[in-house]
């Protein structure tokens, strides 16, 4: 099976049976991304939260989406019965950084991840507001791998840009 980073509406149709969909909408205006999910979200989907499930508590120091620790985010895959291995497709509708997240996330553990091209728009077939319900699974934290980071104190000076990919509204939200 060819998979990710990116892939197509029309590959996840073919493919549904093959992968789990996640489903991270979040909105810096507050919205609800589980409201969204409540009210349509593709076949099969489950519903992963950006704040809770995907980041740890915000801090002063680590900012307002730190990593979550490998236990926090190996329980959350597991509720959601993700499997090691378990090829996951992840989607939003606000440009892709959600799902890139997620994606991230999983591809620096080793992990099948991929982004659906063109988020929830690019799905041509129905919505629906059924959830799913996967049996929880097993799932160990892995660690994250530390040569896959790089500290602030790292970038100073060493004469390489740095480049701020958050939409401008984010930018200037902090």
């Amino acid at each position: 099976m060819s998979f990710g980073p990116l892939i197509s509406a029309e590959w996840l149709a073919e493919h549904l049976d093959d992968v789990r969909v996640v489903d991270v909408r979040w909105y810096l205006d507050g919205r609800s991304g589980r409201a969204a999910y409540d009210s349509g979200h593709l076949p099969g989907a489950v519903w992963l939260d950006v704040d809770a499930d995907l980041s740890a508590p915000a801090t002063v120091v680590d900012g307002r989406h730190p990593l979550p620790t490998p236990e926090r985010f190996a329980a959350a895959l597991a509720r959601a019965g993700i499997a090691e291995g378990t090829p996951v497709v992840a989607y939003d509708d606000d440009g892709g950084s959600k799902a890139a997240r997620l994606w991230w996330m999983l591809r620096v553990l080793g992990e099948p991840a991929a982004v659906l091209d063109g988020g929830l728009a690019a799905w041509d077939g129905p919505l629906t507001g059924d959830e799913p319900a996967y049996p929880p699974v097993p799932r160990p934290a892995r660690p994250w791998p530390a040569d896959r980071f790089v500290s602030a104190d790292d970038l100073l000076g060493d004469g390489r840009p740095l480049y701020d990919a958050r939409t401008a509204e984010r930018y200037a939200h902090g």
